[in-house]
Parts: structure tokens; sequence; C-alpha cells
């Protein structure tokens, strides 16, 4: 392969037996190294949009701020793949929140479960109910609402929304930086979550549940596959997790009363 600029690659593309050349658009990865009163704190790969909430997402997530108001400042270089913050506070040791690398891919990108997330995951409450064609008309519009999507295939979008419509929409090549984008989103904008719910392309892990616990949502509509350690987790915090929402079908996992219709049928053993 010959690439021919920033986003796009030379392919050879078989229909069926006969190939044919053709330039391809590629979703672009980027790294960003967040650097916190003026220590380095991680290095993240990316999609290079939506950067600054990004890391005010992820700081959220980490336990490291809970309001927009704690950072004094933040600068971002992104000819470099820096961004530095300042926070109004200190921060004795980074070490409880395990400076690492995070990767974009699944699986083992993030470390799991440490102090931060005992601290900041909290129990949900919200009595905010669906049905599910409501929930088939979010995920359609998540699929048609990402242009970065439809160009490439290769990014996970999430998306804040009320029973109404899609208010908020970001896309990452990572799916838990895609939620971290939506969260510093909610944080810089102060958009109250009582009425709000979170529609997700990715698989439903144990983190990205963890992640909706932080944000404050009681549902999490997923496209995807959730896992069992993220079902016992959303059984205890009280979220209702429905799962593979696509072409007319879906699964409501955990807390069905507030998906129409669904809490007479869930096994009470």
């Amino acid at each position: 392969m010959v690439e021919t600029n920033h986003n796009d690659w030379q392919v050879i593309r078989f229909n069926g037996h006969k190939p044919s050349s053709m330039n391809d658009e590629i979703a672009t990865e980027f790294p960003l190294t967040v650097v916190l009163n003026d220590e380095e704190f991680a290095t993240m790969v990316c999609s290079p949009t939506d950067m600054e909430e990004l890391v005010i997402g992820f700081l959220a997530s980490e336990g490291v701020i809970r309001f927009y108001d704690e950072i004094k400042t933040i600068h971002l270089d992104d000819t470099k793949g820096f961004v530095y913050i300042e926070l109004h506070k200190n921060i004795d040791s980074f070490q409880q929140y395990s400076k690492r690398f995070i990767g974009s891919c699944c699986g083992k990108s993030r470390q799991f479960y440490f102090k931060n997330d005992v601290q900041t995951a909290k129990t949900i409450y919200s009595k905010l109910s669906v049905s599910a064609e409501v929930c088939y008309a979010l995920m359609n519009e998540l699929q048609q609402a990402s242009d970065q999507f439809i160009r490439t295939g290769g990014v996970h979008n999430a998306a804040l929304a009320t029973p109404e419509k899609t208010l908020v929409l970001r896309t990452d090549i990572g799916r838990h930086n895609a939620l971290d984008k939506l969260y510093g989103c909610i944080i810089q904008e102060r958009i109250p979550m009582k009425d709000k719910l979170i529609v997700f392309s990715g698989r439903v892990s144990s983190e990205v549940l963890l992640k909706i616990s932080k944000i404050g949502s009681g549902i999490l509509l997923s496209k995807s596959a959730p896992t069992d350690l993220a079902l016992q987790l959303a059984d205890d915090l009280g979220i209702t997790v429905i799962g593979f929402a696509r072409k007319g079908k879906m699964n409501v996992y955990t807390h069905p009363h507030r998906v129409a219709g669904a809490d007479p049928l869930m096994n009470k053993q």
C-alpha cells in the first residue's frame, strides 16, 4: 500500500474475483500526551477531534476532577500532541491513578478498577423510561449521524440523548475515548443527566459500565454485546443495559423497569 495523503490510502478492492484500484479513507490515529500540573500523566491514542473534551472527560473518569471549575488552565498543542492542564489543586501522588499508556484497542487497553473507581462510581436512581421503538430510533440515528463512521467504518460513536432526540454525538477510534469526549462535554456544559440516556456503538465492558455510572446515566443502549462483569456491575449500580440493538431487535439485561413491557418478563430468581 502507498499512502497518498493524510487520510486516504490506495487499496486494491476485490468485488468477487475482480480487483480494482481505488482510494479509501482511513480513520486517523493520534497520540495525545496529558501533562497535568507540569507532570506527565498519561498518553492516549485517539481520533484528533474534540480533544479538550476527551481530556476533561478522561480526568473525570479517573477521579482527578469532579467539576470543570477545578481546571485552572488547559492548553492544547495539537501539532506536537500534548495537552497541558493546570488544576486549582495539587495532586500528592499520581500513583493512585496508576500512570500508564492507554491504547485505542479493546481488551487490556486500560487496567481495571482502581481505587478511584470505588470513589467515583455511583448508584443510579433515574426514573427515565423508554420504549423499544425509541431505542431503535435512537440507535438508527446514531449510526446515520456519524459521517466519520460512514466514511471509514473504523470508529466508535457515543451519544447523549433524550427519548425524543440525540443531543450530543462524539466519535473516536477508541470506544472508551468516545465516552470520555461525551463526558467532557457534559461536564463543560453542565448538562443535567436526570432525563438522559447514553447510546453507544461499542461492546459494554466493565470499564464502559463504570464510566456510565460516573456520567450518571440510568440507561445504556448499545449496538453490541455486554460482558458478564459489566452486567454484574450494572445490576449493583442500578443501570439498565440494553444490548444488540439493531435491525428491530434488542436484549434488555438489567433493570428492565425502565423499558416499557420488559419488566414483567424478567426472571425474578
